[in-house]
């Protein structure tokens, strides 16, 4: 798994213009979000167990799939 590291500028720049790289961009975004809701889901139980973090995890791996499921060009921002 890779570290988190906040997307450029420039990333933004070329994912409006070359939708393969939004759709690898994207991509890797849901392989890291999955990745750490994964971690989440084995580490010890927190007071609340996680479970509001991990609700949003959910809503925001959706939102992404979507994002990539329409990252050919059909969307006019990222």
């Amino acid at each position: 798994m890779r570290a988190f590291s906040p997307v450029t500028d420039a990333e933004l720049v070329r994912a409006r213009s070359d939708p393969a790289f939004r759709q690898k961009l994207l991509a890797q975004n849901l392989e890291l979000l999955l990745s750490h809701m994964q971690k989440m889901r084995g580490a010890a139980p927190t007071k609340d167990g996680g479970t509001k973090q991990l609700r949003e995890g959910v809503e925001l791996a959706v939102r992404l799939a979507e994002l990539i499921q329409n990252a050919d060009g059909r969307l006019s921002r990222i």
